[in-house]
């Protein structure tokens, strides 16, 4: 049994971790740390979580005890707080975008910050990188967005069918965490769709960081808010380079994601719903014919909070520790 610490337990991921990680037969989380709220039971914060004997604590990153800490923490944060834990020989899975980046410049550049503690970490996804996160001291789990647009993206990209796709990638709110904002008020995400940041998010560098290693591929991206709390639906418009059928795309995809157990390439023309993954670690990809313009369609949806966060993180620390991949895991989505 190994002991998991979960730095910025109070947040949504920090609650999906407690939540998810109840279930797990080899794990178990003995340090769940917020210093606002030091001494309050969890379930005081994450109400569904009553049956945890929890409490939060205050514990600096160079006293903290445990085998491995996820860091739920905000960008810039996580900078400050994973070299300590990583100097103890502490094992770290950080979810924030501070070690996602190979290139610093590039981190810099979308986040705004000056990266005061570089350090090699593994990018966390299960479906490129399992045998480097085997090794691993350090991963950077990544972010909601990119799993979803890379998962949808890769195998045309490995393959070499496009040199460019288009990500249209719609998310519920849940994404932008637990602090409220004007943003994220009822009166204005329902009966609405919100694009933002419609040229320079900073997941487009990550998605095309990561994309590119696979192919020569410029990566265009766009999110929307729309009025739901779990949930990302990614469209990748894409132009192969030859004709295709979409059976020969299919059989790609299949034989790409062979083995996987947290991806499910559809039927032909079968919709991937958020309904569908709701709750669980499941990345489900659909696949749709070429139109008469050449443009090949993609969609895969996930659920931001699990997939894209929590889910995949304890799938890395299962990996990390020669765990069953899938385990406490194995949740199905919550369709209707």
């Amino acid at each position: 049994m190994i002991e998991i610490g979960i730095v910025g337990a109070s947040g949504y991921t920090g609650g999906e971790l407690i939540r998810l990680l109840a279930n797990h037969s080899q794990a178990e989380v003995t340090v769940a740390t917020s210093r606002k709220l030091a001494g309050q039971p969890i379930h005081k914060v994450h109400p569904h979580l009553q049956n945890s004997d929890l409490k939060f604590e205050s514990v600096k990153p160079e006293d903290m005890e445990a085998d491995l800490v996820f860091t739920a923490t905000p960008h810039g944060a996580s900078m400050n707080i994973v070299p300590p834990l990583v100097g103890k020989g502490i094992k770290v899975i950080d979810l924030s975008g501070d070690y996602r980046f190979d290139d610093i410049n590039v981190y810099e550049k979308w986040y705004g910050l000056k990266h005061e503690h570089p350090l090699g970490a593994v990018y966390g996804l299960p479906e490129i990188y399992r045998e480097e996160i085997k090794k691993a001291d350090l991963v950077a789990n990544p972010g909601c967005f990119p799993t979803g647009a890379i998962l949808a993206s890769l195998p045309l990209v490995a393959e070499n069918l496009v040199d460019r796709v288009i990500v249209d990638a719609k998310t519920g709110v849940s994404g932008a965490g637990v602090k409220p904002s004007e943003t994220t008020m009822y009166t204005n995400v329902a009966d609405n769709v919100i694009p933002y940041l419609v040229t320079n998010h900073r997941h487009a560098p990550e998605i095309q960081e990561k994309l590119s290693k696979f192919g020569d591929v410029t990566v265009h991206f766009t999110p929307h808010l729309v009025p739901v709390i779990r949930g990302i639906l990614s469209t990748v418009h894409a132009f192969p380079l030859e004709d295709v059928t979409s059976s020969y795309v299919k059989e790609l995809y299949d034989n790409y994601y062979k083995g996987e157990p947290f991806v499910n390439v559809l039927d032909v023309g079968e919709i991937p719903r958020l309904s569908s993954v709701r709750g669980s670690n499941y990345c489900h990809i659909g696949i749709f014919e070429q139109d008469e313009n050449g443009r090949l369609v993609i969609g895969s949806s996930i659920d931001n909070m699990v997939k894209g966060a929590s889910g995949q993180a304890i799938h890395n620390m299962n990996i990390m520790y020669a765990f069953k991949e899938t385990e406490s895991l194995e949740y199905l989505g919550l369709h209707p």
